[in-house]
């Protein structure tokens, strides 16, 4: 499978941080933490007030999203335009669970999910890793079979979907898997920064920047 240029792959990733809702969500942390900043050294006081209340806020938030993260071995989505290749892997379990409690549920529950366990192994010659998938459809029929293929992103492996139609020359080459293969995986743990923490940090040193020039402009309340 053609993988995408790396200029390509920059491309989006730099059109990913500049979508216009990062943007504003990036302003509005900044503007919080600046009116922390400002009021903590300069004052007024309603003004550390706002900033402190506000940024308490903000935080709360990206607390919650933060903790909505995948856990490790849960697989992330593939990123939009990112690098993506085809692998086959081997089926360890199949079951219907639910989306809430992640306890197994009945199939044709509209709270449930299937979770796959699987065992991808990478055509790159990297050790197979296991890894959990959900999704609300069995589009492999999966129930029924011991092998799969999956689509992951081989610079970030933990990202893994499973696609409805892979290609047969795959589907080949996963029934003929060995399956010793398996007894060598390892569990992958998702890595990177939570979600939000690009928008936090670029927020962080905005703020940083914005109340240094205020101060030394005198341009502070």
């Amino acid at each position: 499978m053609s993988r995408p240029a790396r200029g390509s792959g920059a491309l989006s990733a730099v059109r990913r941080l500049f979508a216009p809702h990062l943007l504003v969500a990036a302003l509005v942390v900044t503007a919080a933490f600046t009116a922390l900043g400002v009021g903590a050294i300069e004052g007024p006081r309603w003004l550390l007030v706002t900033g402190a209340t506000s940024s308490a806020v903000v935080l709360a938030m990206f607390g919650v999203l933060g903790e909505t993260a995948p856990e490790g071995g849960v697989a992330m989505s593939l990123r939009s335009g990112g690098p993506r290749a085809f692998a086959p892997a081997v089926v360890h379990s199949v079951r219907a669970v639910d989306t809430v409690t992640g306890l197994t549920a009945d199939p044709q529950s509209l709270t449930s999910v299937f979770a796959f366990q699987l065992t991808v192994v990478p055509p790159d010659g990297s050790r197979p890793y296991r890894i959990q998938l959900r999704h609300p459809l069995d589009h492999q029929g999966l129930l029924h079979r011991t092998r799969a293929v999956v689509e992951y992103d081989p610079r970030q492996p933990w990202r893994v979907i499973l696609p409805p139609y892979p290609p047969t020359p795959w589907l080949v080459r996963a029934d003929n898997l060995d399956p010793e293969t398996a007894t060598t995986s390892t569990t992958l743990t998702t890595q990177g920064l939570p979600p939000g923490s690009p928008v936090l940090i670029a927020s962080l040193l905005l703020a940083t920047a914005a109340t240094t020039t205020l101060l030394n402009l005198g341009l502070t309340p």
